[in-house]
């Protein structure tokens, strides 16, 4: 087998090829936009890459064939912030080979120690953790829009190369069809009616506005994580609004005032992948006129919750309940809309994986991000923040690997 560096068209094209030939018969998977990831790897594109590097590479047989890939990163800022440098590992696909597999493993590990880093994180994003984070280790079905799908035996091929648990990701699904819990919708609807609250939903003419709000959130309420928080850029967020236009429904984006100062915020996208499912990963002209007609005829009826934050004095005040009371208003009129992913919350965060089960949702998926430490005598530890950590003593006793 022969490692090839990602360098120019051609190996570009193969780079995205290999998991089109891995999923040919697989019926749920949805090949991602090729664009999208090929912005990863574009300093105009990803800022990350203003203080990091990526390299990616494909891997073939003595055949000549396609039967692997993996790409290798880090930001410097962000991998600085670990006990140890950490850089990440994404977008890997391999037949079930572990010499195939380990090849690809060792030469992603291999690039980022010349970078300087003592450990790898994987199969990750290299961006933020809302999109493409995480392995699949259960639920195979249908994948939200940028939640991560691949083949079961993906599992057995980090673990037994040495990959270890670093934390675990669930995803809810909430069928919009069945009523929410009475005492929830009692709760949620006080809440909203209380006179010093108000709630929202995004407009695009107000942007500025909506951005400037959701950084003052978001920064105010992920603070406290500390070594593993990097404030929100209002120019990072309003690009990406910019860029997401095309599939944002402005009524499924709400924010919480209180007294007219924002106090949190619930982002969900239509799941774009009950079109892109169709497109191959290409939007050629026709791709986006049947993207435009699909969207026109209602054939998204899926819901990817992506993320939400609440500042830490409102934090128990009933605010995401309300705004679930909000978003009830808005699916009367927007019948189309069948089912909600709730996706992702961290095993080190119970009290939203509480508030999911209390609106009905049931856990449908998990996804396990992995480390890798390239000393195995150094001294490992799980993600486990210090803002969870009255959560995390109550259930310590009972977590096991």
């Amino acid at each position: 087998m022969q490692i090839i560096k990602v360098t120019n068209k051609k190996t570009r094209k193969e780079f995205f090829q290999v998991a089109r030939e891995l999923y040919r018969h697989d019926k749920v998977w949805v090949c991602p936009l090729d664009s999208e990831i090929e912005s990863k790897f574009d300093p105009e594109s990803n800022i990350h890459l203003q203080n990091g590097n990526a390299c990616r590479w494909i891997l073939i047989n003595k055949e000549n064939k396609l039967v692997g890939r993996i790409a290798a990163f880090y930001n410097r800022e962000k991998a600085l912030q670990e006990n140890q440098p950490t850089g990440g590992i994404g977008y890997f696909e391999c037949i079930n080979d572990k010499t195939a597999a380990f090849l690809l493993f060792d030469t992603a590990r291999t690039w980022l120690q010349a970078e300087g880093m003592e450990a790898m994180d994987g199969p990750v994003n290299f961006g933020e953790n809302d999109s493409n984070w995480g392995l699949l280790v259960s639920g195979y079905t249908h994948p939200g829009y940028g939640m991560p799908y691949n083949l079961p035996y993906y599992q057995t091929l980090f673990e037994e190369y040495g990959f270890r648990l670093y934390f675990r990701q669930y995803s809810y699904h909430l069928d919009l069809r069945k009523k929410f819990p009475e005492r929830f919708w009692k709760i949620a609807e006080w809440v909203s009616h209380k006179p010093d609250f108000s709630f929202r939903h995004f407009r695009f003419r107000e942007t500025e506005k909506y951005v400037q709000d959701m950084v003052s959130i978001y920064n105010d309420a992920w603070s406290g994580f500390k070594e593993h928080f990097t404030p929100l850029d209002p120019v990072d967020v309003k690009e990406s609004l910019k860029k997401a236009k095309p599939i944002i429904d402005e009524e499924l984006i709400w924010f919480a005032y209180h007294n007219e100062q924002p106090i949190a915020f619930f982002i969900m996208f239509p799941d774009v992948n009950q079109i892109f499912k169709h497109l191959n990963g290409k939007l050629t002209p026709l791709n986006i006129i049947r993207f435009l007609i699909m969207k026109k005829r209602k054939k998204i009826t899926r819901i990817r919750a992506l993320v939400a934050g609440v500042v830490p004095k409102f934090q128990n005040a009933g605010i995401e309940s309300a705004i679930f009371w909000n978003l009830n208003e808005v699916m009367k009129h927007k019948k189309h809309y069948k089912e909600v992913e709730l996706s992702w919350v961290g095993d080190f965060n119970p009290k939203m994986r509480r508030l999911y089960e209390a609106v009905g949702g049931t856990l449908a998926k998990t996804h396990y991000t992995y480390r890798f430490m390239f000393d195995p005598s150094a001294p490992y530890e799980r993600f486990m923040p210090e803002v969870f950590e009255d959560s995390r003593k109550k259930v310590i006793s009972k977590q096991t690997d």
